[in-house]
């Protein structure tokens, strides 16, 4: 699969690379990241990376301007998406051929080329190994794409606290931190918060209800998160501030916003994805997100993710 991906790379001369919406430092090192091996390798290729500019990840990369026409002339390669709906910048559907790369458990069947690898930590990782049909080919990996994919799959993994840290991913991440990018200038640019996100955190911690089955549960309304002066989407940088807590088993934020209330669920071991792809979402088995349209939903919500965590018996 990694040598068709790099075959279909080489062929085209206009290489358009997207992500999914409500972007992570991982859709944001693979996108970039990929980028910035096809250029390096590729200098003479057109090369961009599209979707929402997000503030909080200007450190990583900034998104570039892509005429409609481009699209059609272009391949177009999606990083980090498991489902169509989810991929930021709907011209996507304009390409001259469509790759996906992804980690994600398959939801969503697209792309004449579909490279899915569960066992992963991140896409950033498989980026990595495509990268070694590049090395056939003499290329060599440049600071500015280890930094992106060193990212990546430190923001996937958790700073490797997460099961999904597997030897490949330490193998991965040696071979980037031999490249000359500062480790600490990239983790403060990570993991810096402000002072209304430190509040809020202070507020959830005080406020968490945490039950027999080892659920733990935060309710944030929208007047909540103005009283904090947060967005929806800051607050989803604390999703894992009782991660910790023993006896925890999951735990799931509810985050209102103007139309929907997301849904934001972790675990420790009971197997979150499907109830997630039951309420309009999906993920990975310990880390998912959905979305409902009221607080009543979230009971359901609530309820059945309570259930999983009473019959789950850790092995």
């Amino acid at each position: 699969m990694k040598e068709r991906i790099f075959e279909e790379i080489k062929k085209w001369d206009s290489i358009i690379i997207h992500r999914h919406v409500r972007p992570d430092p991982d859709a944001y090192g693979s996108q970039a990241g990929l980028k910035e091996i096809i250029q390096q390798h590729f200098p003479d290729k057109k090369v961009y990376i599209t979707g929402e500019q997000d503030p909080s990840l200007e450190f990583l990369a900034k998104m570039d301007e892509v005429s409609l026409e481009a699209f059609q002339q272009s391949l177009v390669i999606v990083c980090d998406t498991a489902n169509r709906e989810r991929i930021d910048d709907d011209r996507y559907v304009n390409n001259g051929c469509l790759i996906k790369i992804d980690h994600h458990p398959e939801v969503d069947s697209y792309g004449t080329i579909s490279w899915i690898d569960e066992k992963s930590s991140s896409t950033s990782e498989m980026i990595c190994e495509l990268f070694t049909e590049f090395e056939k080919d003499g290329a060599t990996m440049s600071e500015e794409a280890a930094r992106l994919l060193y990212a990546g799959i430190v923001g996937d993994t958790g700073r490797f606290r997460h099961p999904n840290s597997t030897e490949r991913t330490f193998f991965w991440a040696s071979k980037l931190v031999q490249k000359n990018f500062s480790l600490p200038k990239l983790y403060n640019s990570m993991y810096e918060t402000t002072l209304p996100i430190v509040r809020l955190e202070g507020y959830v911690l005080s406020e968490i209800e945490v039950r027999p089955s080892g659920l733990g549960v935060i309710h944030l309304p929208k007047e909540k998160l103005a009283q904090f002066g947060v967005t929806s989407k800051e607050a989803a940088s604390i999703v894992n501030t009782f991660s910790t807590l023993k006896g925890m088993k999951a735990w799931v934020f509810f985050v209102e916003e103007d139309d929907v209330i997301r849904v934001r669920l972790r675990s420790k071991g009971p197997h979150i994805h499907k109830l997630a792809e039951r309420y309009n979402g999906g993920g990975h088995p310990l880390a998912s997100g959905a979305h409902v349209s009221s607080w009543e939903d979230t009971e359901k919500v609530t309820k059945e993710l309570d259930e999983i965590c009473s019959n789950y018996i850790d092995e």
